[in-house]
């Protein structure tokens, strides 16, 4: 789990009701997932919620990495009967403050060692996603996919244009940007990304509720210590995220979505990672 806020701020800062804050500087010039210790590395209560789920919770205290108020997080991982992963984010606030949770699991459906996810197939039911400057902050464009290596809402290779003569393709080295869902954030979960593995037939499908989500193929992964399952050790492209979430350095745009959380309101939203075969 990525937060208090998945994704990029710009400088690492943001001003909320008059004040400005300033948080953890660790991608750059600016912030990212939460800071130097985002809740991928806090310690969470956990408890068993009947026979197919489990419940995480957290209290992130006012001034956490910079952020204001005092934030009660639940997440509950739950097992479906559609073969699913279903992931149920809670959260309030005592204080004003930003909030943009996100799962940021690594896939590769054709199995951790069946190499590259190039030739896997992708679909997003987004219409546009977000510019972004060198650094990967948004400009604040939201420009249409249509035409671009961006649009994937017909199923595609996500290699087809992972190295294709675009300015934002060249910035991220790959796929590291934000597709915005049609119309926007949904009432309930409904399908809205799927990546299928021809060789093995796999499919995984994202059924969501968020408004958004960051696709990252893993560009900058190689020589990364980290060991993944099956001993496994990343190489560029050899996985990617599908992060559903809000957009990134959305506080510092008007035109973004919205990430504030008041006191007597409750964040809600949730995401289900469902796997089949064709």
């Amino acid at each position: 789990i990525v937060g208090r806020f998945g994704n990029r701020i710009c400088k690492g800062k943001f001003t909320l009701d008059g004040v400005e804050y300033s948080l953890y500087i660790n991608n750059h010039d600016n912030h990212l997932h939460g800071g130097k210790i985002g809740y991928d590395r806090k310690v969470w209560d956990a408890c068993a919620v009947g026979d197919n789920a489990v419940r995480f919770s957290l209290l992130s205290p006012d001034e956490d990495e910079g952020y204001p108020g005092t934030l009660k997080i639940d997440v509950t991982y739950t097992l479906t009967e559609e073969n699913g992963l279903s992931i149920h984010y809670e959260a309030t606030t005592d204080k004003a403050t930003i909030l943009n949770l996100t799962n940021h699991s690594y896939f590769n459906v054709g199995g951790y060692d069946a190499g590259s996810i190039l030739d896997n197939e992708l679909t997003i039911d987004a219409d546009t996603y977000l510019a972004t400057d060198a650094q990967l902050i948004p400009t604040g464009e939201l420009r249409s996919v249509s035409g671009t290596p961006f649009d994937f809402t017909a199923a595609k290779r996500v290699g087809d244009d992972i190295f294709a003569d675009n300015d934002d393709i060249r910035i991220g080295g790959g796929y590291d940007h934000c597709f915005n869902f049609c119309g926007g954030e949904s009432a309930v979960p409904v399908k809205r990304c799927e990546l299928y593995d021809a060789k093995s037939g796999r499919v995984m499908s994202v059924y969501t509720d968020q408004p958004c989500v960051q696709l990252y193929t893993a560009n900058g992964l190689a020589g990364d210590p980290s060991v993944f399952k099956g001993g496994y050790r990343p190489n560029n492209y050899g996985l990617l995220c599908l992060e559903t979430q809000h957009m990134p350095d959305s506080i510092n745009h008007e035109n973004f979505t919205n990430c504030v959380l008041r006191p007597g309101e409750k964040y809600d939203y949730t995401t289900e990672y469902r796997f089949s075969v064709k």
